[in-house]
């Protein structure tokens, strides 16, 4: 018993001195330069605050927060992997591959994405009326979501 309480112990130690390591930033010169340039090119909102996730010592993710509640998802080299905006706005349609927006326009025709999560096997969409949408790598419709 005393064995498992020394396990526990050690367990929340090591995520709590992970979690210790992140840190904050009020302005976007804190990301790397591609996530600057996506910022800048794509959203009029200005950074409010970016989360600097790190694993043992190294940058792992960004999280940015923009002054119009967006928030945006970039790997340790300032590539988006994820953004979510309010309901009222879109995804910045530069952002969405070609074959979503060809989807999207054709057979939710009015709908606005406000949701995009760019994974290992392709995109996951969320439009405004909260319909979930799933394309492959080349931005081919796979399937709706639950």
């Amino acid at each position: 018993m005393k064995k498992i309480f020394l396990i526990l112990i050690a367990a929340l130690g090591v995520g709590t001195a992970t979690y210790a390591n992140d840190t904050y930033a009020h302005d976007a010169s804190a990301l790397p330069q591609a996530a600057q340039t996506v910022i800048s090119n794509n959203f009029k909102a200005k950074v409010s605050v970016v989360k600097i996730e790190k694993d043992f010592g190294r940058v792992s993710e960004y999280d940015v927060t923009l002054n119009d509640g967006s928030e945006i998802s970039f790997d340790r080299h300032g590539n988006w992997k994820d953004i979510e905006v309010n309901a009222s706005k879109s995804v910045p349609s530069s952002i969405v591959p070609q074959g979503v927006k060809d989807y999207v326009s054709s057979k939710h025709a009015g709908q606005r994405i406000v949701g995009i999560e760019k994974k290992r096997n392709g995109y996951d969409v969320e439009l405004a009326n909260g319909v979930d949408i799933k394309f492959n790598k080349e931005a081919q419709f796979v399937r709706y979501d639950d």
